[in-house]
Formats: structure tokens, C-alpha cells, sequence
């Protein structure tokens, strides 16, 4: 089938084909055998923690960026920066919190609405909070992520599922308490310059 418009030819088979329904290749909460000596039933509960843990990851990185845009006052550029260089971090970890859970046979949870029905982190209202309420906000969500990640990997170096327990020890783990430690000190009670006297 082809036809003329003007001095362009037009082709049938030059339309994309639009499927927007199709059988899935996997269901969500299904594991799929793979080759890596471990039992399915830890890969299930491997698949199933890391779930959780990414979307509180996802939900952290996205406070994150909040963050950054609303940020405000006397140390908003070295906030701006550092918030940012956060998310990226936090990008990273949901990256590899995501591959982790394909690479056990599972299926990762990707869809706002998904994180969003997940997530432990509490909600932030919309509006735009005061760099102290946006601090304790970020270091509660930190906490929850850490307290739901060793208890993770002491789970997964029981069930003997190593690679899941060194990517939650060496890179989750690691990586949110130096962004603890880097937000926390914003909360410290200095003046911004030396006083006299």
C-alpha cells in the first residue's frame, strides 16, 4: 500500500506499530530460575526485600531533588550543590538495587505509583519547607533506609545470598551514612562568622 502526497511517497509499512497490550514476559513477584547457585526461595526473598529497599531508595532520591529546588537562606548554594550531588548518589544505588533484583531472576518494581504505595518514608507536603524541616526530613529517611538495609543484609548473609549482602553492606549502607554524616552537620549549632570578643 502506497500512495502520493504531493511529492512525497508514503509507505504502510513506515507506520510504527502501536501495541500497547501484551501478555507479560514475567509477573511482578515471579522469580525466574537463573544459574546462580542459589535457591530460589532466597533469590524470592532477596527479590522481595530489595523491592522495599528500592523504593524507599527511589523515595529518598526523589526528597532529594526536592530538596534541592526548594532550598533557601544563608547556605542555599552549598546545599543546592550538595543535595544534588546526593541524588546522584542515590541514582546510583536505585540503579543498582534494580539490577540486583533482575540479576536474582525478579521483576523491579520502576513506576512512581508503585514507589508511592511502597514506600515507609513519609509523604512531604508540597510546599516549601525551611532548610531545618528539610534536614530532619532527609535524616529520617536516611534512618529508615538504614535500619531496613542491615536488617536486609543480615537475612541475606544467613540465606548465603553474598552478592545481595555486599551490595547492601558496601554500597547502600556505606553510602547513606556518609550522606548522614554530611547532612547532620548542617545541623549544628554554629554562628556562620567568628564572633568578637
Amino acid at each position: 500500500m502506497t500512495r502520493k502526497h504531493d511529492d512525497a511517497t508514503l509507505t504502510a509499512r513506515a507506520w510504527p506499530t502501536a501495541v500497547h497490550e501484551a501478555k507479560p514476559i514475567q509477573h511482578y513477584g515471579a522469580v525466574a530460575r537463573l544459574p546462580i547457585a542459589l535457591d530460589a526461595s532466597v533469590c524470592a526473598t532477596s527479590v522481595d526485600n530489595l523491592n522495599q529497599l528500592l523504593a524507599d531508595t527511589m523515595t529518598l532520591r526523589d526528597l532529594y531533588k526536592k530538596h534541592h529546588w526548594q532550598v533557601s537562606g544563608p547556605t542555599f548554594y552549598q546545599l543546592h550543590l550538595l543535595f544534588d550531588k546526593h541524588f546522584n548518589e542515590q541514582s546510583q544505588l536505585v540503579d543498582a538495587i534494580a539490577e540486583r533484583i533482575q540479576s536474582l531472576g525478579g521483576v523491579s518494581i520502576a513506576m512512581a505509583y508503585d514507589v508511592a504505595e511502597m514506600t515507609l518514608i513519609p509523604r512531604p507536603p508540597r510546599d516549601r519547607d525551611e532548610v531545618p524541616v528539610q534536614i530532619a526530613r532527609l535524616l529520617h529517611a536516611h534512618e529508615i533506609v538504614l535500619k531496613e538495609t542491615r536488617a536486609m543484609a543480615r537475612q541475606a548473609a544467613e540465606a548465603g545470598d553474598d552478592g545481595t549482602n555486599d551490595l547492601l553492606v558496601s554500597d547502600v549502607i556505606r553510602t547513606n551514612e556518609l550522606q548522614v554524616w554530611f547532612v547532620a552537620e548542617h545541623l549544628v549549632d554554629t554562628p556562620l562568622v567568628a564572633r568578637e570578643g
